[in-house]
Order: structure tokens, then sequence, then C-alpha cells
């Protein structure tokens, strides 16, 4: 009785900030709080910590074996309020099945499909046999407490996923050992994951994060760290998915499916992407990162529909199950951009950019990562935001397209976390005086204010954010940086979740233009672009870059969304496409920063044929530079190439 009681008080207080309220007469604010046992005092900031602690000695769980558990199913976060899709709550990420089907978003309730396997269901064990799910209904009738309690109460969350590692272990005939390792069959089936080589890799990170160990802020401002054991390792024996289709291209670690997109011939033309040859006739140089912006099983039904677009390959937010599409070699239809499509790879992500938490789970981005590295490595993919990037940074090809350029993943997408997980971090690369910045905020402290999430106009929820906004001047109060392309009318940007307008995002990088105080601004569309950046608050870090700036003598050069062959290049028959530079200008003294060089292609796919149409190659080199929140190039021959480098300090 005193562990419960103890237990609502820790709750009560979490849920106040820290803040006790003393029922005698007169208000106490109290930054320690008395633990379990009455011996210690446990800061307000470290209650979770502490529930950790607690519960894992309650239930004979390893604690490393709990926090390691909790890190993949939330990151340690506890989304208070919010279920995922699937109707996960708290930090074990407890599945509750009455809140699983429910629609969200405004979207009907999706319909079935048999396109990959089926996401596993609480209560029902899965054809693999690897267990019972998180299931929070299971985990509150072994507490004896209500489900409503562990939806909403950390303490109850984290008691009921110790209480079902421990219900499991002993299921499997094994002893509540005090190590780590006998715990890898009963972490595998924590979350119902409805296919061996699934709960296989699930395990593999659990124990890999064991290992290395980790800390984080939560985004209820909880400090959580789960020390390093270094003597802890992966399984050895992981399945290498032999059930897999022979035509999926995925690492053995993966479970992926094949859903294929059509190549059909219609009465105006044929769909849904091109047949190609890739890399051998052209190359593989950029990943772009998707959301579904609809239920998984809607988009199913849109890649096999030749009249609508194609991708590459899709990935479920429950589990991170991986369906590709269309063939490496082939072109898929996804970005917005003929260019970026032949040279690409797409991967959308099931989810909506406005409901991050419900959406981008962790088991997604980490399927994600591992698709990602899988693909940059076979394909030569340097694993930098100007080669691997959102949706919202394809070049518009032409001006008519960049009102319709799209705006996913959005700013609630965690670039640095999807970085750590892909083996690049994001980080600085030079000094605090470099002439070039990379745009890189605190993800979960960093909560810009946005507006359009549930409606327009009306404000969102404070949110962690990869976004950080631009303005006319050094002053909080100044306009936001105004895009002409995507507003050819003059109005001002927004704080909208969809307006990119004024936006720049973690891991971009671009050259300074100047400093004042604690304001920087960069170069950004043709003009200075200011943001905030406090020293003891950064949301850029020096970076060591290549920039471009006009050849002496050019007053300004054009900006260029695709880069084209030359005329020249063109064979007899095939017409030259045109040049179409963009709205915006580059002038003498900017300087924006470059990724690589690139030439241009062109296949002319204006009619349906049954083998790769031939490739034309330019020989006039371009620049890609990151020249707002999109990428864009210009030609080699209009400008001069430099880096910039403040080397780092030694410490």
């Amino acid at each position: 009785m005193r562990k419960r009681v103890t237990r609502q008080v820790l709750t009560t207080v979490r849920g106040h900030r820290g803040i006790i309220c003393a029922t005698a007469s007169a208000a106490l604010v109290v930054p320690f709080l008395v633990d379990r046992s009455g011996d210690s005092a446990v800061p307000a900031d470290r209650l979770l910590q502490e529930e950790y602690r607690a519960a894992a000695e309650e239930f004979h769980v390893p604690r490393s074996v709990l926090m390691g558990v909790s890190y993949l199913q939330s990151r340690w976060d506890s989304h208070p309020g919010v279920p995922s899709v699937v109707g996960g709550y708290g930090p074990m990420h407890l599945v509750d099945t009455r809140e699983s089907a429910q629609p969200r978003h405004g979207q009907a309730r999706p319909r079935a499909t048999t396109a990959g396997p089926p996401a596993a269901r609480p209560g029902k064990s899965p054809d693999s046999g690897t267990g019972q799910p998180a299931d929070l209904r299971r985990a509150a009738r072994l507490l004896e407490l209500p489900a409503r309690q562990l939806r909403s109460d950390d303490a109850a969350n984290v008691r009921g996923g110790a209480a079902l590692l421990a219900a499991t272990q002993r299921e499997l005939g094994k002893p509540l050992s005090a190590d780590p390792a006998d715990w890898w069959d009963a972490v595998a089936r924590f979350p119902g994951t409805n296919d061996a080589v699934s709960a296989a890799a699930y395990a593999n990170d659990v124990y890999d994060l064991i290992r290395r160990g980790a800390r984080r802020t939560t985004d209820e401002g909880q400090e959580v760290v789960l020390a390093a054991t270094p003597g802890v390792r992966p399984h050895p024996a992981v399945p290498q998915g032999a059930q897999r289709p022979k035509n999926v291209e995925c690492p053995p670690e993966l479970s992926c499916s094949w859903l294929g997109a059509p190549y059909v011939e219609m009465d105006d033309g044929y769909g849904n992407h091109d047949l190609a040859d890739r890399p051998k006739d052209q190359r593989i140089d950029y990943i772009v990162i998707h959301d579904t912006e609809a239920p998984l099983s809607s988009m199913f039904m849109t890649v096999q529909d030749p009249e609508e677009a194609s991708w590459h390959y899709s990935v479920r937010s429950s589990d991170g199950h991986v369906t590709q599409h269309v063939a490496i070699k082939d072109a898929s239809w996804h970005s917005g951009s003929q260019f970026v499509n032949a040279h690409s790879i797409g991967i959308e992500h099931e989810g909506f950019l406005r409901q991050p938490d419900a959406w981008y789970t962790e088991q997604m981005y980490r399927s994600s990562a591992r698709l990602v590295k899988y693909l940059a490595k076979k394909y030569r993919v340097p694993l930098d935001r100007q080669h691997v990037f959102g949706h919202d940074n394809v070049p518009s090809p032409t001006e008519d397209t960049i009102p319709d350029m799209h705006d996913d993943p959005g700013p609630f997408w965690d670039w640095r976390h999807y970085y750590d997980l892909l083996g690049a971090p994001l980080r600085a690369t030079a000094g605090p005086d470099s002439d070039a910045v990379m745009i890189l905020p605190d993800y979960v402290h960093h909560k810009p204010e946005f507006t359009g999430c549930v409606k327009g106009g009306v404000r969102c929820a404070p949110h962690g954010s990869s976004a950080v906004r631009l303005r006319t001047r050094p002053d909080d109060g100044a306009p936001l940086i105004q895009d002409p392309g995507r507003r050819p009318d003059g109005d001002d940007s927004t704080e909208d979740v969809d307006d990119l307008g004024s936006r720049v995002s973690a891991g971009q990088t671009f050259a300074v233009a100047e400093r004042r105080g604690e304001w920087t601004a960069i170069w950004f569309q043709g003009h200075k672009g200011w943001f905030r950046n406090p020293k003891d608050h950064p949301v850029a870090v020096g970076a060591r870059a290549r920039v471009v700036t006009p050849k002496q003598g050019l007053e300004e050069i054009p900006v260029f969304g695709r880069p084209l062959p030359e005329k020249e290049a063109y064979p007899d028959g095939v017409a030259p496409e045109s040049e179409s530079p963009l709205p915006y200008t580059l002038h003498a003294g900017q300087e924006y920063v470059t990724g690589a060089r690139a030439y241009g292609t062109y296949a002319d796919r204006s009619t349906f044929a049954q083998s790769p149409a031939p490739v034309v190659h330019g020989r006039e080199p371009y620049y890609e530079i990151q020249f707002d929140h999109r990428l864009a190039f210009v030609r080699a021959s209009d400008v001069d190439v430099r880096t910039v480098d403040a080397p780092m300090a030694k410490r």
C-alpha cells in the first residue's frame, strides 16, 4: 500500500511540473521528492528514472532491459494524451486494443489490405510465435489497475511494461535472472512483431542500446540515463528473411515484402514509373524521404493504380515493415521533378506531418534508417542533407511548379535523430566563427510556434522541431523571409505548418552573411535571412563547407531547379528540353554551400516502351547548392568555389 501511495504522489507531482500543493494551509513548491524507500530525495526531473528503477526492482526485471525496451518503444517519451496510430500509450508504448483501430486526422477508417504481412494485433499471438505484444489491457490485469491509469500515468505504464516482460519470461520457462543476456527472447516478443526477422532486429537493437548506453531529455523534461553495459552483445543468430521475395532489395535484418507498381500502357500515355537501367544509365545520387499523408492501406491502392504516382518503398508506422514497389534500377514518379526521379530512390513513411507523435514511431525511424544505410552503401549515396533529404527539399524543376511542390515530412521529422540512426551524426565540423553554419537545433527543447495542425490559423500544441525560421532583420518582430516563388502575389510567409517560405531545417548548411550579437544571417534565396542563435542554446553550429559565389565581373547569375544537357548534347530526333531558370538570382558577393557537381541528363519518356529510353548526358557541369529550404543548381562556369573553414578548437 505504501508503494502505491508514493507512486501516486510521484505521478501527481509530475503532472504539475514538479509542484506539490499542500492542502493544509498553504501551497509548498519543492524541487525534490522523497523516493519509495523514504531514504533519499528524487529531483523532479528524475522521476521517470526512479520509476524505471522501482518497477525493475518490483518485478525482478534487469533495469537495463526495461529501459532499453522502453527506449525502443518510445525513446522514453510519454506523448501525454496522444496515442500512436496503433493505440500505444506512455513510455512503454503499451497498446490499447480498443484504441488501435480508431481513425485519426479526419481520415476514414483504413480499408483492409493484403499487401505485406499484417500488423500484429494485441491479444493475438503472431504466426511466428514471437508472443504477446505490449498489450495495455493485459498489463492492467497483471497490475490489477484500470486500463485508463496505464494510459495516463507514466509510473503505472512503466510498471505494466515490467510486468509484461516478467510474465513473458515465466511463459518461456526462464528464471527472472539479473543477467540481461537471459532476457533476449522475452525482449524479442515484447512488441508483438509478427515475424522472426523483425523480432530479432528489435531485440538486437535493445541489446545494442544496453551495450552503448543512452542519455536523453524526454518530451516531458525528464532526464533519463541508461548506463552502458559493454559486456552485453546482440544475439548471434539472426534470421535472414527466408520468406522474402527474390525481387526485394532490402537488408537481411529487415522484414520486407513486395507489392509491385504497374508499368502498363493507357490511352493517353503510360504509368506509373519509367523503365531504366540505373545506375548504369544514370547515377543514383539522392534518397528522398516522404510521408504518406494517408493510411498505408490507401497508399497501397494508390501505388497499384497506373494513373497515380509511384515510389520505391513504403515503411509502416506500427512496426517499421518495409514494402518495395519499384525496382531500384527503374525510376519511380515520386518527387515532382523528373531529374530527381531519374537520380533518386523514393521512400514513403506512413504518417501525417501534423501528427508526429501518433505516426513517426521509433520502429519506423529505425527500419527506414536501416534501409537507407543499405541503399546508400550499395549505390554510394553520401549520407548528408544534400543527398538524403525530404520531399520538402526537392528543387522545383521550373518556375510554374514552385507552388505545387510538397512539404512532407514536415518540421516535426527528427532529422538529428534520423542521422544518428544512419551512423552519420549531424554535428559541428568547424568553430563557432566559421563562415558557414549547419542548422542544428536541440529537437526536444526547440519548439517554434506553428499553426494549422488541427485547423487553419489555430496554434499547434508545442512540439519539438527540426525547423528554424528566418526573418528579414535581426529582430523578433521583423517579418519572416518571403518566397516570391511560392507567393507570387506578394503575401507574407506565415507560421502555418505547411508554409516553407521562411524555414531551414536540421542538417542543412548555409554560408554566413553577417552576425550581430545573438543573431546570425545566412544567404537565403538571394537575401539575408536572420535567426537568433544564442551561444548557450544555439540552433546552428560551425561547419566546414565549400561555397560558390558569382565569378568576378558577374553582378548576378541564374538559378535552376534542374541541370539540363546543353543543346549540342541532344541527338538528332530528340528535341532539347527548354531551359527554365527559377524566379530567383544569386547576386555578386553572396555565397551558397555546394554539396557536389552535377551534370544534366534527359531521357525522352513520352511513349510506352518495353526497354529503357536512351539517356542524353550533358557535359556542362553544374553545382548543386543549398539555396533556400530546397536545393537548386547553378552553372559551374558562372561561379568560383572556395572552402570555408574555422577549425574546431582543440580540447
